[in-house]
Formats: structure tokens, C-alpha cells, sequence
């Protein structure tokens, strides 16, 4: 079933197309390090992306997440993510997997990725393998480096703009780099700082360029092949930083200075593209990624430029930190949510069946709204991803296990509504009101459902491993005893509307 895209996503491609069309047959010029301009373009266009250079990091920590990189790759915990865009399923080219906080998640093109615990206190996480705890213990220390740096990098950034220094070239620091300030910016206080540098999850990304049948060309500037398209990352706290930890399988002369000097970027090493969004008189940049360098997006970069990742010729691994917005995306606050809608259920026998405390419409248009939250960002989420999450640890199954009883029961706080619309003797005012409290969400029900439904079947979740393919969960049929209603709702939908129009007539 083909899905509307949203406003949102209309006005995104509208834009492109647009911008395509101004283009007609020519490229928008971009800046390498080898353009003289390069360096005073960065600091008057990009002032808040800023480059750390491997040696500005201690040997020792880049070799234990370069292990703990190959440690995940080896035990197979990184997957393609098949995800929805425009209404069409796309297997990703790059495989990753998301580590951070317990019972933390992050979305992006509309699928939840569900941490894998790092071991910060009190988390209890039990790990299939120790040399995957190892590795989740890196990545956890790595965020805690990264978050010093982001901080200093902020911090360095205030002090210039509150001296009002503005030097001639971006905060790019390597071992004998002295550090340097940036432009413009609004000054947060200390506390701001820190809460806008505390990551709380990273996206593991790998991929092997020559293992990629296809990738697409980047379209305005003619920067070659993408592994990852323009983009703003989602689900960040506003005015968050963003840090991304870059390692490429590199040997001691990937660039020789000897070699013929190539127009725009070298095809064969890795490089991070910036743009100003929707904008077509300033030049990109296009960044060289060494083994170890990481690079900083502060303050409002991510929500005023695009980003996109420009593929070389060896496999690559990165760690990219992020503070997520997880006010909506945590195991506590689905918890709570499901808890909240079950505060009207009053009585429940040994079959299943509920009584309500409340008729009032706003009550149970909320149960509704809650009970289609946990179903399609939560549960159907997960089990869409198969059982990846076992391949590191068994953290996620008994809290999916305790959300699907919630839901359960949610279920029967439904069948008990519609017991109620049914009931002769109610008076046609008051069906009305529950059912049109109720209905709205019942139809996006059968929508979603019918919609999870399909792409759990559709061609591309077939070609998957076992271990990763989508299971339209949870999922019952028609005569199934222990269920207070059908899978499909068409019925039931079709009913209320029904007496929706008995009453008005």
C-alpha cells in the first residue's frame, strides 16, 4: 500500500527539483583543501564545523575503537537498515547499529533504531560475547572523550566571539595545530554547553564501496559517488552537537603529494560534503577523512546546512555521537504512556475483558491514541528490524515482551468501547461522542496495520538473512480465542462510521 508523503517531504522534493532545474547541465562549484580559497570559505560560510586531525587524539584510544569497530564487524551486529522514503522501502548501502544509553532509541527515515547499552551505571546489560561488551565499554569511553572536546571546541568558540577575534581560517586541528576560533554564534551559558554536547547515543555506520553494486552520484555539485545523501540528521535536541569519529581501512600513502593533482576531490579517499541548504551561489566543501580524524557540527549547523558523505575506495567504519531527542523515544516514557491510558480500565476478568472507569471522549481518545503509539513506534517497529538485537545482547526482550502485554490489554480497553457503542439503550447523543473520540484513531489503526502488514511482505524484506527479516508482530488471525478483536479493522471501522451517520440522521 502506497503511503502520502507528508507536507514535509512534498516540499523537500519540490525543493530539489527546483533546484535541479536552475542547475540545467552544470555542476555548483565546490572548495577542496587544495583550492586556495578553500581555507577563508570555510570561515565565512562553515564557521561552526570544525576538523580535529587524528594525532590530536591519543594513540591508545584511536586503537581501541579501531578494534572495537572490527570486534562489532566481526561478530555481525551491524545491519542495513530497510527504511521508508517517500512511501518506498530502500535497503541502505551502509550497515550500522546504534549504542548508547539504556532503553534509549533513535529514529530516522521513519524507523526506530533501538540502543544497544553501553555499560554505564546501573545498566545490568548482559552481552552475548565479552569481546562485545569490550566494545560497547570503547564506544562509551570514545563518547566521553568526544564530549570534553565537543565542550572545549565550544567553549574556544565563545571566547573568540566574546573577544570578537575572527581568524582567517575554521577550527582544524592536527598535532602541531595551533587552535583557533570560529564565527559568529549566540553564546550559550556553561550549562547550556554541556547539555547540547551530552550525547547519549552513537550510529555505528560500515560500509565497503566495493561491495556496493551502485551508488548514486551527488547531483549538484559532481562530487561522485554518496554513501550517505545530503541530509540534516534527525531527532536531535535543537542546537545539539553533533561528533563523528572517522575510520577507513587507509594504507601509510593514500595521498601523495607526488601524484597527479586531480580536479575537485580525490575519488579514492573518503570525504565529508558541506552545503548551505537550498543555496546555489555559495561553493561546497568537500572534507578529506583520514584514518582517526573527527569533525564537530556545533550549534545550529545541522539546521542551516545539509550534510552528506562522500565514498572512497576502502570500507569505512564511523561513530557518530549525537544527543537525541528522546523526550518521546525512551522505554520509561512508552511505559508511562501505556500506564496512563490503562489508569481508565477498572475491573478485568480471567478472560481478558475490561470494564472502564470513564466514557468522557477526551479520556478515550487518548487510550486510542496511546494504544496506535506503542503498536506502530514501538513494538512493530522493533520486530520489523527481525531479531538483529540478539546478535548483541538480550536487553530489549523482556521490556518488548512486558509493552506487548500493555498493549494487550489496550486491546481490550478497545473492545470494551465498542461493547459500549453497541449497547442498546445509550442515548444517540453520547454514541456520538465516543464514537467520534475513537474513530479517527481506529482508522489509522487499519491504515498502519494494513501498511506494516505489506512491507513485512513485500520483495525486498524477502531477500533478507533469517535473523533479520521484518516479522509483522503482533499479528493474529480471524477465529484466534485469545484475541478481543480482529487483526483487520475494516469491519469495525465501517460499523462505527455507520453509526456515526444513524446519529446524525
Amino acid at each position: 500500500m502506497k503511503r502520502t508523503p507528508t507536507p514535509e517531504e512534498r516540499e523537500r522534493e519540490a525543493k530539489k527539483l527546483r533546484l535541479l532545474e536552475e542547475l540545467e547541465d552544470t555542476w555548483l562549484p565546490y572548495l577542496t583543501p587544495k583550492d586556495d580559497e578553500f581555507y577563508q570559505q570555510w570561515q565565512l560560510k562553515y564557521p561552526k564545523l570544525v576538523l580535529r586531525e587524528a594525532g590530536s587524539m591519543p594513540e591508545e584510544l584511536h586503537k581501541e575503537v579501531q578494534d572495537a569497530f572490527l570486534t562489532l564487524h566481526k561478530h555481525g551486529c551491524l545491519f542495513r537498515d530497510l527504511v521508508r522514503i517517500q512511501g518506498k522501502d530502500l535497503l541502505t548501502p551502509v550497515s550500522r547499529i546504534l549504542i548508547g544509553n539504556p532503553g534509549c532509541t533513535y529514529k530516522y527515515l521513519n524507523t526506530r533504531l533501538f540502543t544497544v547499552p553501553w555499560p554505564v551505571k546501573g545498566s545490568h546489560a548482559k552481552y552475548n560475547e565479552a569481546e562485545i561488551a569490550a566494545a560497547c565499554q570503547t564506544f562509551l569511553r570514545l563518547n566521553d572523550y568526544l564530549q570534553i572536546e565537543t565542550i572545549q571546541a565550544w567553549e574556544e568558540f565563545a571566547a573568540k566571539e566574546k573577544a570578537n577575534i575572527i581568524d582567517a581560517v575554521p577550527v582544524c586541528i592536527g598535532p602541531d595545530f595551533p587552535r583557533v576560533g570560529m564565527g559568529s554564534f549566540d553564546g550559550p551559558d556553561e550549562v547550556d554547553i554541556k547539555n547540547r554536547s551530552a550525547y547519549n547515543v552513537t550510529l555505528l555506520n560500515f560500509m565497503d564501496p566495493q561491495k556496493m553494486p551502485y551508488l548514486k552520484e551527488e547531483p549538484y555539485f559532481g562530487m561522485g559517488k554518496m554513501a550517505v545523501s545530503w541530509h540534516h540528521d534527525e531527532n536531535l535536541v535543537e542546537r545539539s552537537a553533533v561528533a563523528v569519529y572517522s575510520y577507513s581501512f587507509e594504507g601509510p600513502e593514500d595521498e601523495s603529494e607526488d601524484g597527479p593533482q586531480l580536479e575537485g576531490r580525490d575519488p579514492d579517499i573518503w570525504h565529508v560534503g558541506f552545503k548551505i541548504s537550498w543555496d546555489i551561489e555559495t561553493p561546497g566543501l568537500a572534507i578529506p577523512l583520514h584514518q582517526g580524524d573527527c569533525y564537530f557540527m556545533l550549534d545550529d549547523l545541522n539546521a542551516t546546512h545539509q550534510h552528506c558523505v562522500l565514498a572512497g575506495l576502502p570500507p569505512r567504519f564511523s561513530s557518530t555521537h549525537r544527543v537525541a531527542e528522546c523526550s518521546t523515544g525512551t522505554l520509561g516514557y512508552i511505559s508511562q504512556r501505556c500506564h496512563l491510558a490503562l489508569e481508565n480500565v477498572r475491573d478485568e476478568a480471567d478472560s481478558g475483558d475490561v470494564a472502564l472507569r470513564s466514557l468522557e471522549p477526551a479520556v478515550l481518545k487518548q487510550g486510542e491514541e496511546i494504544h496506535n503509539e506503542v503498536e506502530f513506534e514501538w513494538l512493530r517497529q522493533f520486530w520489523f528490524q527481525g531479531n538483529r538485537y540478539r546478535k548483541c545482547t538480550d536487553w530489549w526482550c523482556e521490556p518488548m515482551a512486558r509493552l506487548e502485554g500493555l498493549w494487550k490489554k489496550l486491546e481490550f480497553a478497545t473492545n470494551a468501547v465498542l461493547r459500549e457503542v453497541r449497547r442498546e439503550g445509550v442515548p444517540v447523543e453520547e454514541r456520538a461522542e465516543i464514537v467520534t473520540a475513537v474513530l479517527a484513531a481506529l482508522t489509522t489503526r487499519q491504515t498502519l496495520r494494513r501498511e506494516w502488514h505489506a512491507r513485512c511482505q513485500s520483495r525486498i524484506a524477502r531477500t533478507l538473512p533469517e535473523d533479520q527479516k521484518p516479522e509483522c508482530r503482533p499479528y493474529w488471525e480471524k477465529d484466534d480465542p485469545s484475541m478481543p478483536l480482529p487483526f483487520d479493522l475494516t469491519d469495525v471501522v465501517s460499523e462505527l462510521r455507520g453509526l456515526l451517520l444513524e446519529t446524525k440522521a
